[in-house]
């Protein structure tokens, strides 16, 4: 399936988000210049670079369209002042990044699950991709930084509202639905679940084990 109009601006948006969030903890963890836009531009098509990878569609997207390496890089660089100006935590205080990330990754999904199912995946492999695209660039930034990472340990609906919206593109392809429906819903499951996350807090109960009983193990 080509990308409809929409859903490719959400793609250049995920590029976008995920390229702010790498540039901020790149500036907190007192980067230089150089490195700041290095880690963000790493991070903004992280996501996309391992969905081709799984497919085995080489050169990634990226090389065959440069213009995401200069979305990311050229975002990085207008992050650093704004950051420094206070904008930025006005458009976190009203949950813009967030929602804006919920775009992306309910774009990064849908294309991931959509472009597995066009290569003969299963349905199963299909929805893993689709995951891996859509929480890829998270997962790069948080280990480039050393960090767990936060769609898979936070609870926070990350990592889940990809697997439903995954799921959901899977079995309503399945059903006979027509694309453009099958790629709304998906698209509405995903931003649906995030904003149940940003928005009312709901959460994913978290699996914690004492350190004195993990030693015992060992």
């Amino acid at each position: 399936m080509d990308p409809t109009p929409f859903v490719l601006v959400l793609e250049y948006l995920g590029v976008v988000a995920f390229a702010i969030s790498g540039a901020l903890l790149a500036e907190h963890k007192r980067m230089d210049l150089v490195g700041v836009v290095v880690f963000a531009t790493v991070v903004s098509v992280g996501g996309g670079t391992i969905r081709d990878i799984l497919l085995g569609q080489l050169p990634v997207f990226w090389i065959d369209d440069p213009i995401f390496i200069v979305v990311g890089a050229m975002t990085a660089l207008i992050t650093l002042p704004l950051a420094k100006s206070g904008t930025i935590d006005l458009l976190r205080r009203f949950r813009i990044i967030s929602l804006a990330d919920a775009a992306g990754l309910a774009a990064f999904t849908v294309l991931g699950t959509s472009r597995a199912l066009e290569v003969g995946a299963s349905g199963l492999a299909a929805i893993s991709v689709g995951m891996a695209s859509g929480i890829g660039g998270g997962v790069v930034r948080d280990v480039l930084a050393s960090r767990v990472p936060e769609a898979l340990s936070d609870g926070r609906l990350y990592a889940t509202a990809a697997l439903m919206g995954a799921l959901t593109y899977v079995v309503l392809l399945e059903l006979g639905l027509s694309e453009f429906v099958t790629v709304w819903a998906a698209i509405a499951v995903i931003i649906g679940i995030r904003v149940l996350s940003i928005g009312f807090g709901v959460r994913v109960p978290t699996v914690t084990i004492p350190e004195e009983k993990l030693g015992s193990r060992s």
